[in-house]
């Protein structure tokens, strides 16, 4: 084997691994480089893993220290002089931190994501290799690399691709296993505690991964890995070929409304094994792992896969119809208070993330929309399009399963402009209209017509009172958000054509009086309610540390929630496109708000379990 690395646990308790990458009969210049990523496939920012990397040594036979230069903050080069032969580099990696895009290292476990953890050498990421894991007695090595053997822990990877794809994690944790569809599934759960059931998981999982394949006809796996780190507070999820690693709470598993939120994002990395690491645009596969990779199609990566993990969910039975309505409505709740879905569009976004979605401030939502939530309801609004145009004959169901067949299958990536023609092509429905509009274009997406092609109706709701409480007065609206600095309220977020925004309020504002009232971060929501719509505030803050005053007209707040709404007159085809659409019946789904499924009870083990950007 012309590459091999091995990773041995140099100091736990100091968080420290120690990497060694050797390299022989691999023909290289004379002053070959080695380099360390900036990013990790799946997650679109720059990342200074580099910093984590320290004591590097760089070995000729039989031991003859060679020198090194940095070069760049990621990339040293190796002087090897007259000598062309074998060489062995090591380093240390520092990792402390509980994510899924880096490494974590303690005295009872030890985490890896490739990128944040080997390097390669400039010329060789298409050749094999092998990984050893030099694991402390007692603990398994999981990784859905190739095994070569336990005793050590060895793997193979075909290249540096692979390499960096698989994710290991070595410790003693929880392992659950489940086959279905014919694949056999790992469930490692790391960390202590933790509010799960087994039984629970396993029957849940395994019917996200039947409702995968009911989608695509197949499943393209040996085997495949949920890797949940269990820790203090929900830090996202990243998708591999074979696996997802998973950082949540130990305690995500109850209630009902944070088992959701475990499920969805379960269900949402699973999809990817098809939408993004095997379908995916040209630009994401191979890497290059030195500089952004831009594509304008995050959308249909990322926003596609957020709305196909909740219908999913629903035709899985994991939701009632109502709930997935419920949930649909949150999102749009969400993208209509985003004031930079007029300035920005979805190919704008998707292109950008490397700027801004991964680290938002003060004006993103102003400027910017998330490909994520919009991403999600544009898919919505597709689907149910096609579903419209072709009375129920195709959908987007038809566009993933030809791109599946005509790009996954084949490990070719999709062009930037190619995809609202594999629409038409799987389809037979001329989107290009559409597309212009809602996904290069600004244009307000028209929700309730497309909503009611599956006979169902927007609305805007307010919470209503409780039994023999009085309704309560509106209250005036400032579109502002807060955060506390010391006991005084600092303005974060000032929404675009808000009052408090044409008042003149803006983020860094510290909110010390209302009409000459001492006002305080605790405080705020009791002394906001007592201004109504229209009312006119004078408000004293400082500015930079400097005394400042103006007075704020107060606006009516956006509706407090929105439904989806059942309409009472369906037409025949509206009904047909609900049932196929939700997997329904229309008596099932215009019961919305009245049925509960038995699995909306915390905890509740078995079948009909229900479940979760």
């Amino acid at each position: 084997m012309p590459l091999r690395h091995t990773l041995h646990p140099e100091d736990l308790v100091r968080h420290r691994l120690r990497v060694t990458l050797e390299v022989s009969g691999v023909p290289l210049p004379r002053e070959p480089e080695l380099v360390l990523p900036v990013w990790t496939p799946g997650s679109y920012v720059l990342r200074e893993f580099s910093r984590n990397l320290r004591d590097l040594e760089v070995r000729a036979p039989p031991g003859e220290a060679l020198p090194v230069r940095k070069v760049a903050k990621n990339r040293w080069r190796i002087a090897r002089g007259e000598g062309e032969g074998p060489f062995t580099a090591s380093y240390t990696v520092f990792g402390h931190d509980l994510t899924c895009q880096d490494v974590d290292v303690t005295p009872t476990h030890f985490y890896g994501n490739g990128a944040a953890l080997f390097c390669y050498v400039e010329g060789t990421k298409a050749l094999p290799a092998e990984l050893t894991v030099e694991a402390p007695p007692g603990w398994r090595v999981t990784c859905e690399l190739e095994e070569l053997s336990r005793d050590p822990w060895r793997f193979r990877a075909e290249d540096y691709d692979e390499l960096v794809d698989n994710p290991l994690d070595a410790g003693t944790g929880s392992e659950l296993t489940f086959r279905a569809e014919g694949v056999e599934h790992r469930v490692l759960l790391c960390g202590e505690g933790g509010n799960f059931t087994a039984h629970r998981l396993e029957e849940d999982l395994s019917r996200i991964v039947s409702a995968t394949y009911r989608l695509f006809g197949e499943l393209p796996l040996r085997h495949y890995t949920f890797l949940y780190h269990l820790g203090d507070s929900f830090r996202g999820g990243l998708e591999h070929r074979n696996s997802t690693s998973i950082v949540l709470p130990r305690w995500a598993f109850k209630p009902r409304k944070s088992y959701e939120r475990f499920l969805s994002v379960s269900c949402h990395e699973y999809f990817h094994l098809f939408n993004v690491k095997r379908v995916h645009p040209e630009a994401l596969g191979p890497f290059d792992y030195s500089r952004e990779n831009h594509t304008r199609m995050l959308w249909a990566m990322e926003g596609t896969t957020d709305y196909y993990a909740g219908l999913l969910l629903r035709r899985a039975g994991l939701f009632t119809p109502g709930r997935y309505l419920t949930r649909l409505g949150d999102q749009v709740k969400r993208h209509l208070e985003t004031p930079g879905r007029a300035h920005q569009s979805l190919e704008e976004s998707s292109f950008d993330t490397w700027v801004d979605c991964y680290r938002p401030f003060e004006e993103t939502r102003n400027v910017s929309v998330d490909y994520y939530l919009k991403g999600a309801l544009v898919s919505l609004a597709l689907d149910l399009h096609l579903r419209h145009e072709t009375n129920n004959a195709r959908s987007l169901d038809d566009v993933l399963r030809r791109l599946w067949q005509e790009y996954g299958k084949r490990g070719r990536g999709i062009p930037e402009d190619a995809y609202p023609g594999e629409v038409e092509a799987a389809t037979g429905v001329e989107v290009q209209g559409f597309f212009s509009r809602h996904v290069s274009g600004t244009e307000e997406l028209d929700l309730p017509r497309f909503l009611r092609y599956a006979g169902l109706r927007l609305e805007p709701r307010e919470t209503p009172p409780g039994e023999g409480e009085e309704i309560p007065a509106a209250v005036g609206y400032w579109g502002l958000e807060f955060k506390r600095e010391g006991d005084r309220a600092a303005v974060t977020l000032a929404l675009e054509g808000s009052p408090g925004t044409r008042a003149g309020l803006t983020p860094g504002d510290e909110l010390v009086a209302l009409d000459g009232s001492r006002l305080t971060y605790d405080g705020l929501k009791d002394a906001f309610s007592r201004y109504a719509p229209g009312d006119t505030v004078v408000v004293s803050f400082f500015r930079r540390a400097r005394l400042e005053g103006l007075r704020v007209t107060l606006g009516k707040a956006p509706p407090e929630k929105w439904v989806l709404v059942p309409v009472s007159d369906p037409s025949p085809e509206e009904r047909q496109i609900a049932g196929a659409w939700l997997e329904t019946t229309w008596e099932e789904l215009s019961s919305h708000g009245k049925d509960r499924s038995r699995s909306e009870a915390p905890g509740a083990p078995g079948k009909g379990v229900e479940s979760a950007g």
